[in-house]
């Protein structure tokens, strides 16, 4: 009898340390090997949580910054002049339509977003690109949506990706070769959302030998498919680079090692027109300001102050 009651304690024990065991087994040794989570898997409740008082300062203040830059576009084999605009504000985002909150609302998340856009003229004409990101400030999964549209006199193109089960990418375009696509994806870094990573956690940017899904934009212009390319990464003393062998492309990103770590400028090499040609955006002014309300004639002043 007491063998038995031995035996059915030592088996209740085991039972209950069981649970226990399993994490043990399949905890990892490095967040880099912590795998990203689905949009519809994040955890509403710990989105700000985490977050440094500092962070919460800066960007739950109600207003955006945007930040302008000079710009020099490689394009058609010759260098243009223009100006960027990096405008990033958080945000409330519904993780299942995939769109900014209308109001408030459990199911919302909070994201940090990314506006980047471009201008400038390719002789007679001018260029005009915008690209958009929606990334969680938890830091813990890909950008929910990424999208991309650049419009010049010849016509205009439209890339979207959604984070879901797996990405899925949509392109509108005036070419015929590229026309209309719907298509999926596996899941891997997105270079567009680096951009808003960096701000959040510069130090948890991915290093190494990796597979990344190269800018929209670059992948518009030079029309390439819409896939992740072998690259290389590195960051040192504020600068962040990312090499492409197989593209010869090579993006390097310099920002304040302090927070908030805004971005200083940028440059972008790649065979153009069978040139190697590098792109610059160097730093003019910024603003902390809730441009979606200063939209009347009298606000025409920040433009100048902005340098654009």
């Amino acid at each position: 009898m007491k063998s038995n009651y031995i035996k059915i304690k030592t088996t209740v024990l085991f039972l209950a340390a069981l649970p226990i065991i399993l994490s043990s087994c399949n905890q990892k040794t490095s967040s880099e090997n912590q795998p990203k989570k689905e949009a519809s898997q994040i955890d509403k409740s710990s989105q700000k949580k985490d977050l440094s008082e500092a962070f919460k300062a800066y960007w739950y203040r109600g207003k955006a910054e945007v930040t302008s830059y000079k710009l020099e576009q490689a394009r058609y084999g010759e260098m243009r002049d223009g100006h960027a605009v990096l405008v990033y504000v958080t945000e409330d985002f519904l993780p299942k339509e995939q769109v900014k909150a209308d109001y408030r609302n459990p199911e919302n998340i909070s994201v940090l977003k990314l506006n980047s856009i471009k201008k400038f003229t390719t002789g007679i004409y001018p260029y005009s690109i915008m690209q958009s990101t929606f990334y969680p400030v938890n830091n813990e999964e890909h950008a929910i949506k990424v999208s991309a549209s650049i419009q010049e006199w010849c016509g205009q193109t439209y890339m979207q990706l959604n984070n879901r089960t797996d990405f899925e990418a949509t392109i509108h375009s005036y070419f015929q070769s590229e026309g209309d696509q719907n298509f999926h994806l596996q899941k891997t870094i997105l270079e567009n959302e680096l951009w808003t990573q960096l701000r959040i956690d510069p130090k948890s940017l991915p290093v190494g030998e990796l597979e990344i899904i190269p800018s929209f934009e670059y992948l518009r212009l030079k029309h390439e498919k819409l896939q992740a390319f072998k690259a290389n990464a590195s960051l040192h003393q504020g600068v962040y680079r990312i090499s492409y062998p197989d593209l010869q492309r090579e993006l390097e990103i310099h920002f304040s090692p302090d927070f908030p770590y805004d971005i200083l400028s940028w440059e972008e090499t790649y065979p153009d027109n069978d040139k190697m040609l590098t792109t610059k955006a160097t730093k003019l002014k910024m603003l902390k300001t809730a441009y979606w309300h200063e939209n009347s004639n009298s606000y025409e002043r920040l433009r100048d102050t902005l340098g654009i």
